[in-house]
């Protein structure tokens, strides 16, 4: 036999043995592991970590160390156990278990309390305000149709928002509007009527922040959509007001029912009366519709609010006192709310760098509040003795001239961005207007300095001492109202028309020559198409003034009942208005002290006089005996909530 016909005896003998108990760290390299405890050869000359285990071909081989998330008190731990249903499917398997109780007691006992009765909370809830907003703009998709409107996520409730939901409405909330018909109507809101509202708030409460929160309120939406809705039905006649009032009524009947509860949200019931508010001056006879005006003044004082609050309570409070003062401004009333009591910081050494527009749009408001109460406190007749009547004229020449010093000080003091960014005269304008351009680039910028030449405007016609048609007063009326008109003719921003309004009719009534005077009417055209607004009024009065005696008999003068507080005009409504019998009458207006009432050329309703306090704000504070809201205010508890809103600091 020669050598290779089988292993030899040494070659046998050589044959490497396998390792069976090597470490992980030889293995990972491929080497030959001596077994040796606790370190092998191999490991200790490398100066390695020689790892040991049993390897089950696990990505991570980590055995000495395992990751343990750490615990805390807010740590918390639910389990589920469904070993006693599965065993419940077996013969006998029950009696394998003891009672719950006994078993959940020895458990707590050996430190774990476990709650084996109740469910892991889904993760839906949860899932879903991770999810983008669906679109907004035109229609909805296919899984938001009308057959899945009525699916609403329901979460935790917040404590304000239990209080107001009636016992026949169970409390939900929503993430989203998913009605195509409240879509529509809160973007025409959102769009359309915030716009002004939120003229002087910096932070755009009514077009951006109330409306996110409205969707857990049902009263505040509903108020909305009522806006959105009379706002359509006046632009679009495919849209009746049936379901503005519709929506009027629901909102109303939510805030009468929470005016009733005395641990009610004031924040909640405040901002739903002035949202109201506006509904109403967008409608017919808002004189004799009053039912939200006086409430809200009355419940904006109930919360507190003044020209030093912050948050929605400023927002509400300056569109409340912005709505008076142009009623005022229109009817020649005094401001019911003494502007002294609003709290203005008038010193003007303090915000004077941009960024602050809307604190110097505030300080010219209460201003010209000032000389709206100065104009209509004007004495119609001579009183008393020459001596005394001297007095009273010193006294009112004293007073017209720290209301202009008022005025210059503002104008010089604001800040440069609150100056017009160009200027240019009629013949340099490509539309040919007979107005100058004076462009101006914030709207709150644009409000201020329409409020500020109106101001300067009232000043130059209630001089005490010189006539308006003075050489100087004049020359003060019309480059003020110039002003005006060359504002108003060029703006394009429809967030200003309210002010525009009531500026343009003080300016235009000086105006003499047929050109200027009929680019008025046309820009009162202009706003009426946009706005959906019925300003046909002016248009009539500023005819009156100018003496066009042809047009005047060819049209018919309305009266002042049909004017809205706000001066946008009245609206013909198509249908008869919703009866608010749940709503208390509205009071007259009551005559003032040796008045004469003249009647319209209807006789329908008696002109209000001129002169007096502001009559539909007179009582508007639950302290007096004939309060808003009679039958249904119940005063508020200290504790109850006062509307903690995470845009409310």
């Amino acid at each position: 036999m020669s050598e290779t016909d089988g292993p030899t005896v040494e070659s046998t003998a050589t044959k490497p043995k396998r390792v069976r108990t090597g470490c992980l760290t030889c293995r990972e390299r491929h080497l030959k592991c001596d077994e040796a405890l606790p370190h092998c050869q191999n490991c200790r000359k490398s100066n390695r970590l020689c790892k040991r285990g049993i390897r089950l071909n696990f990505i991570d081989t980590t055995v000495q160390a395992p990751p343990v998330v750490p615990t805390s008190q807010d740590w918390n731990i639910s389990f589920l156990d469904e070993s006693r249903d599965i065993a419940s499917e077996y013969k006998g398997g029950l009696s394998k278990y003891g009672a719950p109780e006994v078993q959940a007691t020895t458990q707590a006992m050996n430190g774990l309390a476990l709650d084996f009765s109740t469910a892991p909370p889904s993760a839906a809830p949860e899932l879903s305000h991770q999810q983008p907003l669906p679109p907004i703009q035109g229609m909805l998709p296919d899984m938001f149709h009308e057959d899945n409107q009525n699916m609403i996520y329901e979460t935790t409730q917040p404590a304000h928002a239990q209080m107001f939901q009636t016992a026949s409405a169970p409390a939900k909330n929503r993430d989203y509007l998913n009605n195509q018909e409240e879509v529509l109507f809160m973007q025409v809101f959102v769009e359309e009527v915030g716009l002004w509202m939120d003229s002087m708030d910096p932070q755009k409460h009514f077009s951006r922040l109330l409306p996110f929160h409205s969707l857990n309120e049902p009263m505040l939406l509903h108020a909305f959509l009522a806006c959105g809705a009379r706002h359509l039905s006046l632009v679009n006649p495919r849209y009746t007001e049936d379901k503005a009032l519709h929506y009027y009524d629901t909102a109303t009947r939510h805030l009468l029912a929470s005016l009733q509860n005395p641990n009610r949200d004031t924040v909640i019931c405040a901002t739903t009366a002035v949202i109201l508010n506006v509904y109403e001056i967008m409608c017919e006879k808002a004189l004799q519709r009053m039912n939200h005006i006086a409430g809200a003044r009355a419940l904006i004082k109930d919360c507190g609010w003044n020209a030093r609050s912050t948050g929605i309570g400023a927002a509400c409070f300056w569109l409340n006192v912005g709505m008076e003062l142009l009623s005022c401004l229109h009817f020649n009333w005094q401001v019911a709310w003494d502007p002294d009591e609003w709290g203005v910081d008038m010193d003007f050494s303090r915000e004077t760098e941009a960024g602050r527009e809307e604190a110097w749009t505030h300080r010219i408001v209460y201003i010209v509040a000032k000389i709206c109460n100065f104009r209509a406190s004007a004495p119609r007749k001579p009183m008393g003795s020459p001596r005394d009547e001297q007095l009273r004229m010193q006294k009112r020449f004293a007073e017209w001239q720290r209301l202009k010093g008022w005025c210059d000080s503002w104008n010089d003091c604001i800040p440069r961005t609150m100056h017009p960014m160009a200027y240019l005269f009629p013949f340099q304008t490509q539309s040919q207007s007979a107005f100058p351009e004076v462009w101006l680039v914030k709207r709150c910028t644009i409000v201020a300095r329409l409020f500020y030449h109106t101001a300067m405007c009232l000043l130059a016609q209630t001089h005490p001492a010189m006539s308006k048609e003075s050489e100087e007063m004049r020359d003060l009326l019309v480059r003020n109202s110039q002003l005006i008109c060359g504002i108003v003719a060029h703006v394009k921003d429809r967030g200003v028309a309210s002010v525009a309004l009531r500026s343009l009719a003080i300016a235009a009534e000086c105006l003499a020559t047929r050109r200027e005077q009929e680019e008025v009417l046309q820009i009162l055209d202009k706003i009426r198409q946009e706005t959906g607004w019925r300003v046909g009024f002016i248009n009539t009065e500023l005819k009156k003034q100018w003496g066009w005696q042809d047009d005047m008999s060819a049209s018919l003068q309305q009266s002042p009942a049909s004017m809205n507080q706000f001066t946008h005009g009245a609206v013909q409504p198509q249908t008869t208005a919703l009866p608010m019998s749940s709503l208390p009458p509205a009071p007259a207006p009551p005559p003032s002290a040796g008045s004469v009432s003249s009647t319209s050329s209807n006789g329908s309703r008696p002109r209000l006089p001129s002169g007096i306090l502001n009559p539909m704000l007179t009582a508007a504070d639950f302290s007096l005996p004939q309060h808003p809201y009679q039958n249904y205010y119940v005063a508020p508890n200290l504790t109850s909530t006062q509307g903690n809103w995470a845009f409310n600091a």
